[in-house]
């Protein structure tokens, strides 16, 4: 049965679901950040999933990645699937802006998250809940 690390619980709020995969919006202001983790038991690396789970996922990314861009006018959107911390296999999706407070060194692992104003948050969360419709119409 799966069940999500703590870790990952802990620091972003469930959108929602397309098909086997939460997306996941990271509590942190400075940072547009989604997360995609596939809700299968066990994996850690990208070669774990079965061929045609990755095939949905980078389908799934392609679309998280250029809404992401669309909406926020990101100068750069970064990708990580790194799981050095969180070993449970999940896909970082951030949308980066020049002048950011790590640009243009990664966000993984620098300084503290800040926490979103409610106006924020619900901005951001409708965003997200726009992209996993916006997927699922295709």
């Amino acid at each position: 049965m799966f069940q999500i690390d703590k870790r990952i619980e802990n620091t972003s709020l469930l959108i929602g679901h397309v098909a086997f995969c939460q997306i996941r919006l990271v509590r942190d202001q400075r940072y547009f950040w989604l997360l995609i983790v596939p809700e299968r038991e066990g994996l850690s690396e990208w070669h774990d999933l079965a061929e045609d789970d990755a095939a949905f996922i980078n389908r799934l990314m392609h679309h998280c990645s250029a809404e992401l861009k669309r909406a926020t006018s990101a100068t750069k959107i970064n990708i990580g699937a790194i799981g050095n911390i969180v070993p449970m296999l999940h896909i970082h999706v951030v949308a980066r802006q020049a002048g950011d407070p790590t640009w243009p060194e990664p966000v993984w692992g620098r300084g503290q998250a800040t926490k979103m104003s409610l106006t924020e948050e619900a901005w951001r969360v409708a965003v997200v809940k726009d992209i996993i419709t916006s997927f699922s119409d295709e």
